[in-house]
């Protein structure tokens, strides 16, 4: 029967310091450890230390009611060292992190850029229904069929032109409102 007592008593250190230094840090920007260590993908670190708590307490569970195979021990007490360590080189690491840059600002364009990029869009738009007109005109005005072909095939990219434009157009006045939201 192995002794599970030990791993208990440091868990439950790891879980007032981890306690501790969630309340000081707070969340990462991304998750914390790597998802084949740890099921849930958090950005917290009392989490990981209540997954590894969870593990503890099945692995002792099934001690209790003698169906501890030692593979599965191995296995799972590998898993559970790993995940300790883990979180270990996390509080180690935790001065080093402090002084790592925030996440970068993002650049963003000035609103005059946002109203500019909208005016072009709103020509582009006029010139490709004007285009439009002129090939549904073209096309009614075919005699053979392979024109209409051409024309029609032309009609459809201008359309779907068109479409694009218009969601860039959509995409722009929602950045604009936005923006003006916010001040």
């Amino acid at each position: 029967m192995i002794d599970l007592s030990r791993l208990q008593e440091l868990i439950e250190q790891l879980q007032h310091q981890a306690a501790e230094t969630d309340r000081i840090r707070g969340e990462a920007q991304r998750p914390l450890f790597d998802q084949q260590l740890f099921r849930n993908h958090s950005k917290l670190l009392t989490p990981c230390v209540a997954e590894v708590a969870q593990e503890l307490a099945a692995l002792q569970k099934e001690q209790q009611a003698g169906k501890l195979l030692p593979e599965r021990t191995q296995h799972v007490c590998e898993k559970l060292i790993a995940q300790i360590h883990a979180i270990q080189r996390e509080f180690a690491t935790q001065k080093i992190r402090k002084n790592e840059p925030k996440q970068a600002v993002r650049w963003q364009r000035s609103i005059n850029d946002i109203y500019q990029d909208l005016n072009k869009h709103k020509e582009w738009e006029r010139r490709l229904k004007s285009m439009l007109r002129d090939k549904e005109a073209i096309f009614n005005r075919c005699n053979s069929q392979f024109e209409q072909q051409q024309a029609q095939k032309e009609i459809l990219a201008l359309e779907g032109r068109i479409n694009r434009c218009q969601a860039a157009l959509i995409q722009l006045e929602n950045e604009i409102n936005r923006r003006e939201r916010k001040g």
